[in-house]
């Protein structure tokens, strides 16, 4: 697809402003929000900028700057949030947990989410780590539900599944 702005069409490196609001039409709201809230954690863009950005999106897209955080560390924590937002669910992000860490989420105080990327969640060490957190959150009486990138990008309907149904079970 080109890109084009006021009729010229451009090549080479663009302001991240720019590219965001571009990267909305390309990626649609969810490719957007992931970019968006990634730009945003890494420090790429001021109070300022996430306006202009805003302002520079069709408005179907501006409801995702709105509820934009500049917590999520991974594209695929951004994803899951903004998935259960959709489903009404809200969540409390990098939450510190005594005993266990930092979580990517906690829902209904109870319910502890984890995304997985590869880097941070691969290798024999990593999982031992992962393992030995989700045995001291069960002790302190968290359920801990753990997904990698592959189950919330091309499984969501079973990621869906489980989170409700868990979240039934402790309402």
């Amino acid at each position: 697809m080109a890109h084009r702005d006021d009729g010229v069409a451009a090549f080479g490196v663009v302001p991240v402003v720019h590219a965001l609001i571009q990267s909305a039409r390309c990626l649609g709201p969810e490719g957007f929000f992931a970019a968006f809230e990634s730009a945003w954690n890494l420090g790429l863009l001021s109070r300022s900028d996430r306006a202009l950005i805003r302002q520079g999106l069709p408005a179907r897209f501006r409801w995702l700057v709105d509820i934009a955080r500049p917590d999520a560390e991974s594209g695929i924590e951004s994803l899951l949030r903004l998935r259960l937002l959709r489903l009404g669910i809200a969540l409390d992000c990098q939450v510190l947990i005594s005993g266990v860490g930092r979580v990517d989420f906690l829902l209904a105080d109870r319910i502890i989410l984890e995304v997985d990327g590869r880097l941070n969640h691969d290798g024999p060490s990593r999982r031992h780590h992962d393992l030995v957190r989700d045995a001291e959150a069960a002790a302190a009486g968290y359920e801990a539900l753990r997904f990698d990138y592959a189950l919330v990008v091309h499984d969501w309907p079973r990621v869906q599944r489980a989170i409700l149904a868990v979240l039934g079970r402790t309402r």
